[in-house]
This record gives structure tokens, sequence and C-alpha cells, in this order.
């Protein structure tokens, strides 16, 4: 069986495209070339279905969420914060998976971000 080798990219539309992409780059650092080309950093992806009715994505107009890995999370959110992003005001902690903290782009998309817990 042919299987797929791993995430080849994410789409989305905006009301303003441009000043979408600026924001992920100032915001979270995210270097993507005029093609959109990122070259991420090696480790896990997780692929996950949730409930239809979940409000674990924010608004039940959301229908999947940008997940993206960080090294530190309480400077990650800082940062954002700094920068006058729309943070929520909780974490949270799995234990064995990690630290998990959100943040709402301008277009209205919760994105989650995931401090990966220690393998050892």
């Amino acid at each position: 069986m042919e299987r797929v080798t791993g995430i080849g990219g994410y789409f989305m539309r905006a009301a303003d495209p441009a000043a979408l992409n600026a924001w992920y780059r100032d915001c979270l650092g995210l270097d993507a070339d005029e093609h959109g080309l990122w070259q991420q950093g090696a480790g896990p992806t997780v692929f996950a279905t949730f409930e239809s009715g979940t409000d674990y994505f924010g608004s039940r107009e959301q229908r999947t969420m940008l997940n993206f890995r960080v090294r530190d999370l309480d400077a990650m959110l800082a940062q954002l914060r700094a920068k006058g992003a729309d943070v929520a005001g909780e974490t949270q902690d799995m234990d064995g998976v990690g630290r998990f903290g959100w943040v709402t782009d301008p277009e209205g998309n919760r994105v989650e971000l995931w401090e990966p817990a220690p393998q050892g």
C-alpha cells in the first residue's frame, strides 16, 4: 500500500492574504518564501479527528485547527502577547504529551501551540 510521507501544506482562505502571511511571519516566526515554502524542523506530527460539536477549535465555524510545535511555550506566548496578539489565558498540560497554548490570528482562526514533552 502506498502511504503519505508527511504534511505537504496547509491552506487557508483570508480576507487579506498578505497581512495574514505577515502576521504568521512577524508573530510566530514562520519564514515562508514567496511561494509559501517553509522548512520546518523534524519532529512529531499529530493527525486526529474530533467530534463535530467540539469547542476545542474555538468557533464552531472553524473546521480545522493548525498546531505548531514550539521549543518554549511560555516564551512564545509572552512574545505573542507583547505583539498584541489574542492569546488565550489558559494553558493545558498533558502528561507524556506536553503543554499547549492557543492564539487567535487576525482572521479569527484559533491556532494551537505545542511544546512536546521531553522523550526519554
